[in-house]
């Protein structure tokens, strides 16, 4: 039992460090939408394209099998598909 205990420390752990970086791409997202012109747009594009194909995946991926078949399987992978496209938007948006 401790052991499973230790395994859901490390996925909280990790929830926590995508909480963070998340919200490092709502800053800079919002400061872009916010200074407006053709930038904010195809941002705001982006964002919307970005998010509906991130849920089209996840759900195909969750219904096929391919995130694992226990809570924990499922939920480490769902947090490691969502932390990898979040880093990479943090990265983009640190571009300038």
């Amino acid at each position: 039992m401790v052991g499973s205990c230790g395994n859901w420390v490390g996925l909280w752990l990790e929830a926590i460090e995508l909480w963070g970086e998340a919200a490092v791409v709502v800053g800079r997202r919002s400061t872009k939408l916010a200074s407006g012109g053709t930038a904010a747009w195809r941002e705001a594009q982006t964002m919307v394209t970005e998010k509906a194909v991130a849920g089209m995946e996840l759900t195909l991926a969750l219904a096929s099998g391919r995130l694992g078949h226990t809570a924990e399987t499922v939920t480490r992978s769902a947090l490691r598909d969502v932390h990898g496209r979040v880093r990479a938007n943090r990265k983009r948006l640190s571009r300038r």
